[in-house]
């Protein structure tokens, strides 16, 4: 692993044992945003250390993290490199104890994601990538293992990824397009890093994202082979002046096999 990486990484797991402390403890409160969505001690406490830590390993770079979004488009637009954080992602997950919830940390160039880490703390697993370097998933103490895609075979089942607490009519409705499938239900990032692992073919996002929430996975979905684009097949961009996503999917990039679907989406 490059040095800058496993500085990263190293990062994400400090920011990790931070939100264990806290998950251990019941009946951790729960406040809610201006957007309605959930908040909680250990998304603040992740987002100090990796804010802190960052700024410590390359100055230049700012950081933009979920909890500190309000930074004006037209400073972030003099951004060439900075690092796209989502300190908790799945805050949901971590509320339903569910386990399934990381630590996101990305390095964004020019508009497009160049490193990425993502860390699930209760499952101690790591999955991590840079851009020509290769991507790579690590879990507990074991030795790091590269991952790649996998398109479906012509008579296999068609493998798709969705959310444990985002579900609509319209994915529904594209699924039934893909015909004979299999629904594997996961929370976070960790949707976009099972299809980067080849344990997924397909994962269709039909609502509403942030940038922060696919940034380091879209890192290693680029590097284990695949895409994360829009219905027209545009890779996703970052550092627009509105930091939503429009509805993305992700698959390796030589399958054609959801192209019709996607369209119809």
């Amino acid at each position: 692993m490059v040095e800058l990486l496993a500085q990263v990484v190293s990062i994400a797991k400090q920011a990790g044992l931070a939100i264990l402390e806290i998950y251990a403890v019941p009946d951790t409160a729960v406040n809610t945003k201006a957007d309605h969505s959930p908040l909680t001690e250990a998304d603040l406490a992740s987002h100090r250390i990796i804010c802190d830590e960052l700024k410590k390993l390359i100055p230049a770079y700012p950081v933009l993290s979920e909890e500190s979004a309000e930074i004006p488009a037209a400073e972030r637009r003099t951004w060439k490199k900075y690092w796209l954080v989502d300190p908790l992602d799945g805050t949901k997950e971590f509320i339903k104890r569910n386990g399934e919830f990381t630590v996101n940390i990305a390095l964004i160039e020019n508009g497009k994601p160049v490193l990425g880490v993502v860390y699930a703390p209760v499952l101690d697993v790591c999955y991590y990538a840079e851009k020509d370097a290769g991507a790579y998933v690590q879990r507990s103490a074991r030795k790091s293992q590269p991952i790649k895609v996998k398109s479906p075979q012509p008579a296999e089942i068609i493998k798709v990824v969705a959310s444990r607490s985002h579900s609509d009519a319209r994915t529904e409705t594209l699924l039934n397009l893909l015909g004979d499938c299999e629904t594997i239900s996961m929370g976070s990032s960790l949707k976009l890093c099972l299809v980067a692992e080849g344990a997924a073919h397909f994962y269709p996002r039909l609502g509403p994202t942030m940038e922060w929430d696919t940034a380091a996975a879209h890192a290693v979905v680029n590097e284990a082979g695949g895409t994360v684009c829009n219905k027209v097949s545009e890779e996703l961009q970052y550092n627009k002046a509105d930091l939503h996503n429009s509805d993305f999917f992700v698959y390796a990039k030589t399958s054609t096999a959801f192209r019709q679907a996607m369209g119809s989406a």
